[in-house]
C-alpha cells in the first residue's frame, strides 16, 4: 500500500510553479478543472505537486489518515470524498500531521472542519466547505488508484496545481506539451498586457491610438455575418 508513484522531476515542478490554473486549463483546451466548489480553505492557496490519490468511503476518512502517514515531500493528496455533505473528512489535527509529513497540500472532494484554524494555516487545503460533524474511521478505501475528484479523473503521479481559481489536473502523459503551451500562452498574455497598457497611456495623453482588438476577433466575428 505504501508504494508511492514516482515524483515528477524538479524541473517540471519549477516550471509549473511559474504558471497558474487558468493558463494550464487553456493549454488543455479549457479542460482539466475540478468542480468549482473545490476551493482553498487556507491562507496558503498555491499548491503544485505529484498526485497521491485516495478513494474514500462516503463520510469515512480511515484511508485519508493512512495516505497522510505514508505521504512525503513533493506529493499532493487528492481524495475522492464522493461529494459527501454530512461529515467532515479532516480537521486541524490531520492538517497539522500532513504539514509535518512534508506534504505539499490536500485536495478533497468533500467537507472539512475547524475553519478558524485551517483558514489561518500555512498549508494549502482545498475542499468544498465546512461542517462540524466528524467522520467515521472504518474504511474501506484505496490508495494510489485511479479516482474521480470533482468530476476529473486523477491518476497517481499526475501533475496537480491549485490556486485561488481552483484545481487543475494535468495527466502525466500530457505534462510536457501542456507546460509548453501554457508557457507560450503566458508569453502572449504578457505581451498583450503591454500593448493594452501602452494604448491606454496614449489615449489618456490625447495621442493618436490604433487598435487593441485581438488579431483573431475579426475573423471569428466575420464567420457569423
Amino acid at each position: 500500500m505504501s508504494n508511492l508513484p514516482p515524483l515528477l522531476a524538479n524541473d517540471i515542478i519549477e516550471r509549473a510553479k511559474k504558471l497558474n490554473t487558468t493558463l494550464l486549463s487553456d493549454a488543455m483546451e479549457c479542460t482539466g478543472s475540478m468542480d468549482y466548489r473545490i476551493k482553498p480553505v487556507t491562507n496558503t492557496v498555491k499548491v503544485v505537486g505529484t498526485a497521491l490519490t485516495v478513494s474514500l468511503r462516503a463520510g469515512d476518512n480511515l484511508f485519508l489518515h493512512e495516505a497522510i502517514h505514508i505521504g512525503e515531500e513533493g506529493y499532493v493528496i487528492v481524495a475522492d470524498g464522493k461529494g459527501h455533505t454530512e461529515n467532515a473528512y479532516l480537521g486541524e489535527l490531520m492538517a497539522f500531521a500532513a504539514r509535518a509529513r512534508g506534504l505539499e497540500g490536500l485536495i478533497i472532494n468533500g467537507l472539512v472542519r475547524d475553519k478558524d484554524v485551517l483558514s489561518q494555516l500555512d498549508f494549502p487545503i482545498f475542499a468544498t466547505g465546512f461542517i462540524p460533524n466528524g467522520p467515521l474511521k472504518d474504511g474501506p478505501g484505496k490508495i494510489n488508484t485511479l479516482i474521480s475528484c470533482g468530476g476529473v479523473s486523477v491518476r497517481p503521479g499526475d501533475l496537480i496545481i491549485g490556486d485561488d481559481d481552483g484545481v487543475v489536473v494535468v495527466p502525466r502523459d500530457r505534462i510536457e506539451v501542456t507546460l509548453f503551451k501554457a508557457e507560450k500562452k503566458l508569453e502572449y498574455e504578457n505581451n498583450r498586457v503591454e500593448v493594452i497598457e501602452k494604448y491606454e497611456e496614449n489615449r489618456k495623453a490625447g495621442r493618436k491610438v490604433g487598435s487593441i482588438e485581438p488579431p483573431w476577433l475579426k475573423e471569428k466575428i466575420e464567420s457569423f455575418r
